[in-house]
């Protein structure tokens, strides 16, 4: 072991950052096999937390043991060499079953990584495995016809939130530092904000991703998740960068660069879009943007109707998932998640119409955002309306907001996240404190197009403000 400046690494190996791992990896203090087995043993103590669909231990293992001999070598090192990492059980990994949590591919293996996921390997991370989703990502609920219910990683009692919902609990857990989510309507913010931890959704085409079938109407995402701002970036920019054939990613420009502190900076702030604000939660985003003004950041409420978009999210919605299980719906309907059936059953009676409608909704949209942020260099609210649900809460049916009956939980609890998926805007979740029974508030940061690093750099700056 060789002495360096670096601090000392903590009892647990599986309780180093990615930023951190990958600094003591590269000095020799800590080799790789090492970390790999520490997360391996972590992944065991946490089973009951259900995370994972699959664990990839020996190729994990050997993977860690082909990284320690590069290092010994001498070699040139990737930036997250020998760190493990997860991927949402959505995205395709060479190899390796990934089910898309339904039973129609329980045991379809990959012959090639995802884009994301080939830039994480040549970057030098190590897959410890495959985390768990409800089926297709299609459901605001954590749990699948395949491997069953994920719980909180602190309160079981309430949601960790979906449907990135292993990746989550895994990150939050220890049980790898970093992880790939993926984000069709708030997928990884919304767990990110459950569980206490940071989630990124980047521009669209920033990261490229060619598993929609139709890339025009692409508004599904794969992105990084993390403990910190730090190891977000640092899983972001292995991954990012366009591709020849993703359509988003051609002319893909760079944003502006960070700004180097806070001040300055024209903030708007957006409480509510059409929906009712949990108390807890509104005091706690409303000390994050007294805490922005503190460093010199200027603030101003400014009203945005989301909730009206919700009829034209949900066309799109029914119809992709109809489109992806109609044709299975004979053989596999029984063995299905009876919602994301209804769900393709409803998208099967939509018409041209509706979906035309729904992207001329996309449209209005997105120039409403353009009109803020022309004014405002990014705009902030709260992740979820709510600290996470009763994990009893039926998704479908009404819920509550500060006892008050609202409306389903897409258009009372996540109104904030699904309509950046169709506008394209980056936006990020970073926890920014707690109810007071402990449970994660986050808070969501939505930046210009292509302002994926300032958007980045932003966040970094104000995480040491925040009561997280």
């Amino acid at each position: 072991m060789q002495k360096t400046n670096l601090p000392s690494p903590p009892s647990d190996l599986a309780d180093l950052g990615a930023v951190e791992a990958a600094a003591l990896i590269r000095s020799k203090e800590v080799s790789a096999l090492e970390l790999v087995d520490a997360t391996l043993a972590r992944i065991e103590r946490c089973a009951h937390l259900n995370a994972f669909v699959t664990v990839t231990a020996d190729l994990a293992r050997e993977a860690a043991r082909e990284a320690e001999r590069a290092v010994m070598r001498g070699d040139s090192l990737g930036p997250l060499h020998g760190v493990p990492y997860s991927v949402k059980d959505l995205t395709l990994t060479a190899g390796v079953r990934t089910t898309m949590g339904s039973a129609i591919f329980e045991h379809f293996v990959p012959q090639h990584d995802a884009i994301p996921v080939a830039r994480a390997r040549a970057a030098g991370a190590i897959l410890i495995g495959k985390t768990n989703t409800p089926e297709f990502g299609a459901r605001q609920m954590a749990q699948s016809p395949v491997a069953g219910r994920t719980l909180h990683p602190t309160h079981p009692q309430y949601t960790p939130g979906a449907s990135s919902c292993g990746a989550a609990v895994a990150v939050a857990s220890g049980q790898g530092p970093i992880a790939l989510g993926t984000d069709g309507g708030g997928s990884i913010r919304i767990p990110a904000s459950c569980c206490g931890i940071v989630g990124f959704k980047a521009t669209l085409g920033a990261v490229a991703n060619l598993q929609p079938a139709d890339l025009f109407a692409a508004n599904s995402y794969v992105g990084p998740m993390a403990r910190n701002v730090a190891d977000t970036r640092l899983l972001f920019n292995a991954i990012r960068g366009p591709h020849p054939l993703d359509p988003w990613g051609q002319g893909m420009h760079a944003g502006r660069s960070g700004p180097r502190e806070l001040a300055g900076l024209r903030v708007a702030w957006l409480p509510t879009c059409g929906n009712r604000l949990d108390p807890e939660v509104a005091a706690v985003t409303e000390a994050a943007m007294r805490a922005l003004q503190n460093q010199g950041a200027h603030v101003e409420p400014v009203g945005l109707d989301f909730t009206s978009l919700e009829p034209h999210f949900l066309v799109l919605l029914e119809t992709l998932v109809a489109s992806r299980v109609g044709p299975h719906l004979a053989q596999f309907g029984e063995r299905m998640d009876p919602e994301v059936r209804a769900v393709a059953l409803r998208g099967l009676q939509r018409n041209a119409l509706e979906l035309q409608e729904a992207s001329f909704a996309r449209t209005r949209c997105f120039q409403d955002l353009q009109r803020v942020l022309e004014r405002f260099d990014l705009l902030a609210s709260p992740t979820v309306s709510a600290p996470p649900l009763h994990i009893d809460v039926n998704p479908e049916g009404l819920i509550e907001i500060d006892g008050q009956a609202e409306a389903t939980v897409r258009a009372a609890w996540y109104p904030y996240t699904y309509p950046m998926n169709l506008t394209g805007h980056p936006a990020l979740s970073m926890p920014c404190g707690r109810s007071r029974i402990g449970l994660p508030i986050g808070l969501q940061l939505v930046g210009r197009w292509h302002d994926d690093d300032f958007l980045l750099s932003v966040a970094e700056l104000l995480e040491p403000h925040l009561r997280a």
